[in-house]
């Protein structure tokens, strides 16, 4: 039996990608982001329970990418949607219906938000035929994305800081987030995986660092610290990246 644990940990993830889902549509941005951060966790436990266990499989690789199709590609596609909905219709809006037409440019905007969830599509269709993101990813993984993505929204409502709505509720910021975030997903960029082969700090020095890093910025930031740990996460690693081919050269 122990076989299917992994693959149900897997499934706890789909099923709250599909609560986040809804949440999100309904604009209740705060609770997508809650069920989001509970898929992810079950997403980090389900390959750890598999190697534990010893019972990795093909299946299981599949139903990970499936599951983070829905909460860590769908998702943040619609939560971009709902943000840049909200900049064209200048603020936060309670998302009881949509309302559209065919006559304003206008109301095809907010459907650029679902780039993320194409370009995480392609990442992740990607990710499973590469043999070589093992002991790390090639692009920004797709739950670091989700992410980035929903700390907009949070930072919005728990932030109270008017000058960072008045930045993240600007059409073009939006615009220029979505297009970055969806080049990262598929940049030809080596990013190091929080994946320790022994604890010892000389082998795993950039991922301690990335550790302690992150858990001070978010008791200092709160919500403000995501983006700037995902901004540090690719600055961290390309600058592993360049001392790994000095070292190698």
């Amino acid at each position: 039996m122990k076989k299917y644990i992994p693959n149900l940990i897997t499934l706890l993830n789909v099923f709250c990608g599909c609560i986040a889902t809804v949440f999100a549509v309904s604009n209740q941005l705060e609770m997508a982001a809650l069920f989001v951060f509970l898929g992810i966790f079950f997403d980090f436990f389900d390959g750890l329970a598999a190697r534990v266990l010893k019972v990795q499989s093909e299946l299981g690789v599949q139903l990970d990418s499936l599951a983070d199709m829905i909460t860590s590609g769908l998702v943040p596609g619609i939560v971009m949607y709902q943000l840049l909905a909200m900049a064209m219709g200048g603020g936060w809006h309670t998302g009881d219906g949509v309302s559209f037409s065919f006559l304003y440019l206008s109301d095809y905007v907010p459907f650029l938000g679902f780039l993320i969830t194409l370009g995480s599509a392609y990442r992740l269709a990607k990710f499973n035929i590469d043999e070589n993101q093992v002991s790390s990813f090639v692009g920004l993984p797709t739950p670091a994305n989700a992410l980035l993505i929903l700390s907009l929204a949070l930072i919005i409502q728990y932030q109270n800081n008017d000058a960072l709505n008045g930045i993240i509720l600007n059409q073009w910021f939006l615009i220029f987030i979505t297009v970055l975030s969806t080049y990262l997903l598929n940049a030809n960029i080596p990013l190091f995986a929080l994946k320790f082969k022994t604890w010892n700090f000389k082998d795993n020095a950039v991922r301690y660092i990335f550790l302690i890093v992150s858990a001070v910025l978010l008791l200092t930031l709160k919500f403000l610290a995501v983006p700037c740990i995902i901004v540090f996460y690719v600055a961290a690693s390309l600058v592993a990246n360049v001392d790994g081919a000095k070292n190698k050269s």
